[in-house]
Order: structure tokens, then sequence, then C-alpha cells
């Protein structure tokens, strides 16, 4: 098959669902399917190497100009096309700063008007794209926001099938104004009305969005988390925990952990939504017992210029504790290091206060044999029941959260055979081949069921 994957760059942050899509993407390429992962809005960055297009449509700079100078489409296009070179938007967006909420919604809403928004030209330039250069059997929208173009794609292309992965649209969709954000709705509506179907990784997710866009469930394929296993065998299937252990850290760098520490990681972005404020307070109240005077916090992840304040604040409690030489924070890590950081960690929480629509990380700290201690909501409920690789706590409870941490720490045979058999179930059920064939069936119909049939 020949699939388009259309994925957004999230600026200079690593991007999960970019991450996802490359993997998938590899595997479906390496299955004998031409596959193109093509970036809108910026360039995507991922831990491990990409094999995303250079080329980059709707690219945020020029979009976002059009929205706030919209005589600019008036000027010949090959004027402005400079806008749109990937080495400029990756040095104008590597910061990731804050837009304002107002603009964003108004962008928002252009974006998914499609032909009838401010950025017609640039539909017109994808989809001339797609209708003369590639005639894909298939096109994969990373989200649904980015799906403006999905009206003139249906009419242009009619037979190719067009599928879009719900995961974390309604987190954007919170972040607008109240006016907008009810607007987008409706647009997004109206557009999931043209999709043949809707992935999503959870059947939590799927009840979630099919809710709020009015998608009934028949419209989906849940598509199980996956990620790809090749960096995380580091050791044969079958070995003890101990000897999978040494195995690992024969592999590994020279770690400076100590041999008595108990290590608490954290992998996610650095960022409230991520709930590493939660983590800090089960850590300080943890750490400043005598008894738990060997347990330390490393987190790692991508910090945003719009959160230096929130980590500096977090520090500086960890500093005013005296426990300033057991928190350490990492920069966001390449997959190799990430790898590395997960094998030293004997727990790893994130504790989100939202309703995360995935949680990659839990499967990246399974595969390296580590336990997980997640609150009972959102995605993680799925992730940690399918894998039986953690423990689930009440979220935004802090006593439970520490409760559980001591529970693990204090019984390093539960920690062994939770990691092993998270590792197995990963290993078993969420490996990228799975997901990659998933997407393959999915995308397997000649001709879209809700294309428009010729007029006679």
């Amino acid at each position: 098959m020949k699939i388009v994957f259309l994925t957004a760059g999230a600026a200079g942050m690593y991007c999960g669902s970019c991450m996802h899509d490359n993997a998938i993407a590899k595997a479906l390429r390496a299955g004998g399917d031409d596959v193109l992962l093509q970036p809108v809005y910026t360039p995507i960055r991922t831990d491990e190497a990409t094999i995303a297009s250079d080329q980059v449509f709707f690219g945020g700079i020029h979009v976002y100009l059009l929205q706030q100078m919209p005589w600019l489409r008036w000027l010949p296009r090959w004027t402005r096309s400079w806008m749109d070179h990937p080495g400029l938007i990756r040095r104008l967006t590597r910061k990731a700063v804050k837009t304002d909420p107002a603009k964003l919604g108004e962008l928002t809403l252009s974006m998914l008007r499609g032909e009838h928004g401010r950025q017609s030209e640039e539909v017109d330039r994808l989809v001339d794209w797609l209708e003369t250069d590639i005639q894909p059997d298939a096109i994969i929208f990373s989200n649904l926001l980015i799906g403006g173009a999905i009206p003139t794609i249906r009419r242009r292309l009619p037979n190719t099938r067009l599928v879009v992965t719900l995961q974390g649209d309604d987190i954007f969709l919170d972040h607008l104004p109240n006016d907008a954000r009810a607007q987008a709705i409706v647009l997004c509506s109206e557009l999931a009305e043209q999709v043949d179907v809707f992935v999503s990784h959870s059947d939590f997710y799927r009840d979630k969005m099919g809710a709020l866009l009015g998608i009934s469930p028949g419209r989906f394929d849940v598509h199980p988390l996956s990620i790809d296993l090749a960096p995380f065998d580091v050791a044969p299937l079958g070995l003890s925990p101990s000897d999978r252990s040494l195995a690992s850290e024969a592999l590994a760098e020279p770690s400076e952990k100590s041999d008595n520490e108990f290590r608490i990681g954290y992998l996610a972005r650095l960022a409230p939504e991520k709930g590493l404020h939660h983590l800090v307070d089960a850590f300080l109240r943890i750490g400043n017992l005598p008894e738990h005077a060997n347990v330390t916090l490393h987190a790692a992840g991508w910090l945003g210029e719009h959160n230096r304040a929130y980590l500096d604040e977090l520090q500086s409690r960890v500093v005013s504790a005296g426990l300033s030489d057991r928190f350490v924070v990492h920069d966001s890590p390449d997959q190799s290091t990430k790898i590395k950081l997960l094998r030293q960690m004997d727990v790893l929480s994130v504790p989100a206060p939202y309703e995360d629509p995935k949680g990659l990380f839990l499967l990246e700290a399974m595969a390296c044999g580590v336990p997980v201690v997640q609150p009972d909501h959102g995605a993680f409920t799925e992730v940690v029941q399918s894998t039986g690789g953690g423990i689930l706590f009440h979220p935004e409870n802090t006593d439970a959260l520490i409760h559980e941490l001591i529970r693990l720490k204090n019984d390093p045979d539960r920690r062994a055979t939770l990691g092993e058999t998270g590792r197995q179930s990963v290993h078993q059920r969420h490996h990228i081949e799975a997901a990659a064939e998933h997407m393959r069936r999915t995308c397997q119909r000649s001709e879209s069921p809700l294309a428009k049939q010729p007029e006679a």
C-alpha cells in the first residue's frame, strides 16, 4: 500500500505522537508498504532516527502570519516560501514559547475551516501534492485538529482511505478560550463525518472523544499502544530478573547509582500537567524519614521556557528540605540515554493529574523491567491492567502515592515480579510490529465507503 502519515510537529520538543508515528511508519516500510511520514506545522523531533520528509506543509510560521496578516496571501507564494524552510522553523520554534490563547483560538478555527480559512492556499498546495505526486491509498492524520483539508481531499481523492488517530485532541481543545473551543468542537464534528475510521489507543479515549464529537464506537479501531522494542532488547528472553539486571548493567555505561540507593524515576515533560509536583511532594515526605535516607528522585524530560519558573520552584522546595543532593534533573534525553536512565530506576511514576490518552513512557519503563506506579485514570488504567506491570492509585492522592512507593521499596521481590510481568507483556502485546499490522489492516480498503459517488 501507499500510505501518507500527516504528523504534526511539536516545535522543539520531543513529541510522543511523532515518535509513535515514526516507529509505526518504519515498521510498515519494513513490511513492504510504501510509506511517507510527512510533517505539518514544524519538523518533528524524535529520540531516534526519523524517516520524516524534509518538506513541511502548513509551516507554523507561515500559517501564523497568514492568520495575523491575511493580506500576505495576495503576495506571490514564491516571495513567502522561505518561511517554510525546515531549518528556519526549527530555529524560531525550538523554545516553544506560549502563544496568546486568543490568537491560538482564531488560528485553530481558521485551520479547521480548511479551504474556507485564511490558509486556503496552503490547503490547495497540500492536496495538489497528494493528488498529483503521491496518489496514496490511505492518509493517516496524527490528530483531527490538522484535518481541515479533509473535505478537499475527500472531493479530489475520493478513493483514498482517510484515517484519523485521536491522541490528545481534547487537551488542546481545553486550552482554547471557551467560545473558540465550542466552535472548534462543532468544526471537528463536521470533519469527523467525512473520516473513514478513527484510531484510538484505549477504550477510554474512544469513549471520551466519541462523546465529545458525536462519533459512534463502531467507527473506531482500538490499537493497543506499542513501542519499538529493538533498542530495549539487551538480553535474551527467559532470563531471571537478577540475571537480566546483570546483563543490562554489562551493556550499559557505568552508572553513578550506589548499591544501596532506591531510585524513583520520572520520564515526561517537566510540566504541571504531567504531575512532577505531585511526585516531588511524595519524595519530600518519604526522603525526610530516616529509614528512607537512601531514596532519590531522578526526573528527565523536555523543559519548555514557560515552565522554567515551575521547575525552579520545585528545586527551591527540595533545597529548603535539605534534599538537593538526592533530586537530580536530567536534560531531555535521546533514546540511548533514556534507556540507560530507565535501567537505573527502581520504580517509575508520572502522576499526571489529567487523563492521559497514551503513556508511552509506561511501556518504555516496563520494557526495561521497571514497575510503574500511576494514577488510576485515563489510558494509564488500561496500560497497567493490560500488562500487569505496575500499581494504580487514586488520582492526586499523595498519601496513596507515598504508600505504594514505600511498599515497593520494602518489597524487592514484588518489584522484580511486577517488572518481569510488565516486560513480558510488552513483548507479547505492545510491540511496534503488532501496531503496524493493526494500522495496515485499518488502511486496507481500496475504496472509501464515505467517498462521494460521481453524479449520473
